[in-house]
């Protein structure tokens, strides 16, 4: 597919950004320009395709994502290499992941070359945005909403595909060596059946009341329990859980339907097993994770995503106290691991994966 580029008629002067761009913090921030793509059943499938200024989206008020929540989306980064190039971790990953969410939703699939391509466009026109601070990245948001104005529970005809960027920094801002995460009682994420494995904007609006719950209780992240028993870990508001034994053993919560397939997740599950620890992937409850943190068989807990990479999870508080995991700080695995995921996200390691996709 062609791709038009409309050019930007007043980009942000190369001064005032990279002001902004020394200290961007988390998605506050975004480039230029955007793509856009556009599908129509009765046109064949997706029609047009652009690279145009970020701007206002120009909706019908009955557009159906308004009413009945068809709406996807991913989150990926572009990293700044040791020579100065643009590469992109495991992209053909989360071009899967899209059209496996696609599916749960009743959208249509978006050609995987197709998704690659439109980041490769808007990388090529915002490259000059990537943030100078340590440790910086550029975020990428793909996102597919149904876009045709109608009143009726059916799928959508209509749609539109967007891609934003937007320079990011650190992801938790309380600068603490490790994250606090308050468990969620009377909130679930996601049940059996449910949309829990698809990257849809509804399991994150179901999550925002127990996080600002988390934040009140001096949390960073909460952590939901399954739907069914209340008893089972499953992940965090955005991130999956890895759990580091004394044994040698790794434990992570299967996914079941109810838990996002983590890109970060699989990786850290190849890179243990290279490490030769046995990684077991089974159900962990909040009781086991008190008892072993007490007893000193657990070592470390690890949270891991795209926007945070890989995070050690110090304290676990509640309604019926907290507990501390280790020395409450980084733990050894935990630093290696994160050590070398970014090392080889940024250029700095051997890539023997293939994960890594060089743009430039």
């Amino acid at each position: 597919m062609d791709f038009e580029h409309i050019p930007h008629a007043a980009p942000v002067p190369s001064a005032t950004r990279d002001e902004a761009l020394a200290n961007p913090g988390f998605g506050t921030l975004f480039t230029d320009h955007m793509v856009e793509i556009d599908y129509d059943a009765d046109k064949g499938g997706w029609f047009t395709a652009r690279v145009c200024p970020r701007q206002p989206i120009s909706l019908d008020p009955a557009a159906a994502v308004l009413h009945y929540a068809q709406e996807i989306f991913e989150g990926m980064k572009a990293y700044r290499q040791e020579d100065g190039g643009i590469a992109l971790f495991r992209p053909e990953a989360n071009a899967r992941r899209f059209n496996q969410s696609a599916d749960r939703m009743a959208m249509p699939h978006l050609p995987e070359e197709l998704f690659l391509e439109s980041i490769r466009r808007l990388l090529s026109v915002d490259k000059d945005w990537f943030p100078t601070v340590e440790g910086g990245s550029l975020y990428l948001r793909p996102f597919m909403f149904a876009s045709e104005a109608f009143l009726g529970v059916r799928p959508a005809k209509q749609y539109k595909y967007l891609l934003i960027a937007s320079p990011a920094g650190n992801y938790f801002k309380s600068g603490a060596p490790a994250v606090k995460i308050w468990v969620s009682r009377d909130y679930v994420r996601a049940a059996p059946g449910g949309t829990g494995a698809a990257k849809t904007g509804g399991n994150y609006a179901a999550s925002l009341v127990p996080q600002a719950e988390a934040i009140e209780m001096g949390c960073d992240q909460v952590v939901f329990l399954d739907a069914a028993e209340r008893k089972w870990v499953e992940e965090l508001g955005g991130m999956n859980l890895f759990f580091v034994f004394d044994d040698g053993s790794v434990v992570t919560p299967p996914l079941s339907g109810t838990i996002l397939p983590g890109i970060t997740r699989d990786s850290l599950i190849q890179l243990l097993r290279e490490e030769g620890l046995e990684v077991r992937e089974e159900p962990y409850s909040i009781d086991q994770w008190r008892d072993d943190a007490n007893s000193g068989r657990l070592l470390e807990t690890m949270a891991c995503g795209t926007a945070a990479v890989v995070t050690p999870v110090g304290t676990v508080a509640g309604r019926d106290g907290e507990f501390t995991i280790g020395s409450g700080g980084p733990g050894q695995l935990t630093s290696k691991l994160r050590e070398k995921l970014v090392g080889i996200q940024r250029g700095r390691m051997d890539d023997t994966y293939g994960w890594v996709t060089r743009l430039s």
